[in-house]
């Protein structure tokens, strides 16, 4: 059982733990951003109960807090779903099973500093914007291409989390209606079309027909489409692939859309895009941008934000999370 907030140590380190729909990554991370030791673990499937995930980021938090007893001020946790106004519980996780999930609570019985809950895109932007591609910038969102889309918003130096605290859900946005069904329940969210999921769907597709565009890739699997996966059509495309970068190319073209409407809206700085589907760089990007231009409201008239990929790469969240953690706890 853990021990009374009075009595816990506060040292000068923070925990940050980011949880996506496939994985559950762990952090040490120091006062400049850095992180100094890693844990990781696979993330449980949906089907199993909340227990199950939750077991999971203890076991990770648990491995890190034996590296440096004493020193661990908080623990920061990044969650893929809708975090509440009380950032103690989570409301809704489309890729996981936390439905009014009170995880702070639950975690707090096994897990000895203070723990700190946040969406992992506004963990993410907060990272972004203190340490990494957003520095400088005083409003400025986070798009992160995962399994799904988040999104974060930074405004005025300060993360937006709204009345209910689940502002930043971009990636349910309708795009197209009547289109693709989310697993959120909706149709035609705009992470059916810009995100690692969408990018895998229409390569599979492809692959299953026996495309004779597809040919790479269906080398490459042997011809069983399920065994495609988002980093592979991105190495194929990085070798040179046409069809894999054509298909890099739709996901960036759905994304300057969504952009170009969150910048009517929201009218930022900057847009930072993190996630694995990043790691495609200029890939993605570059379609990102032309599409955005097209589609940008007072085009021609009007400043354009900055798209950039996020500097701090999949550990963006990790390292949010454990900086907001460490602020709720120390202050600063």
């Amino acid at each position: 059982m853990a021990q009374d907030a009075a009595q816990r140590p506060v040292g000068d380190l923070a925990i940050g733990v980011d949880i996506g729909g496939t994985k559950v990554a762990a952090g040490i991370v120091d006062e400049q951003g850095a992180v100094v030791a890693r844990a990781r673990a696979d993330t449980p499937d949906r089907s199993v109960r909340p227990k199950v995930v939750e077991d999971t980021i203890v076991g990770v938090v648990n491995e890190l807090l034996q590296q440096a007893p004493g020193r661990i001020a908080a623990v920061g946790i990044g969650a893929a779903g809708f975090v509440a106004a009380d950032r103690a519980t989570i409301v809704f996780a489309p890729h996981l099973s936390w439905r009014q999930e009170p995880l702070r609570d639950r975690l707090s019985a096994l897990i000895e500093p203070p723990i700190f809950i946040d969406n992992d895109a506004n963990a993410a932007i907060w990272a972004e914007g203190k340490f990494g591609a957003a520095r400088g910038e005083t409003s400025a969102m986070m798009i992160t291409l995962g399994t799904g889309i988040g999104g974060g918003i930074l405004m005025n130096g300060e993360v937006i989390r709204g009345r209910f605290g689940i502002a930043g859900e971009f990636g349910h946005m309708q795009v197209v209606p009547a289109g693709h069904r989310c697993e959120c329940g909706n149709r035609g969210c705009w992470e059916q079309y810009a995100s690692g999921n969408a990018l895998v769907r229409e390569a599979r597709s492809l692959v299953a027909a026996n495309s004779p565009l597809a040919r790479d890739l269906y080398e490459r699997v042997q011809g069983d489409a399920s065994q495609l996966t988002g980093p592979l059509v991105t190495e194929v495309a990085k070798a040179g692939d046409r069809t894999a970068i054509e298909l890099l190319a739709e996901v960036g073209d759905w994304l300057g859309v969504g952009l170009a409407n969150l910048a009517a809206a929201f009218d930022p700085g900057a847009f930072v895009i993190g996630g694995g589907v990043s790691a495609a760089g200029d890939l993605l990007i570059e379609p990102a941008r032309a599409a955005f231009r097209r589609q940008l409201t007072g085009r021609g008239f009007r400043p354009e934000a900055r798209i950039v990929r996020a500097e701090l790469g999949n550990e963006a969240g990790m390292i949010g999370a454990a900086d907001l953690a460490r602020a709720s706890v120390l202050g600063g």
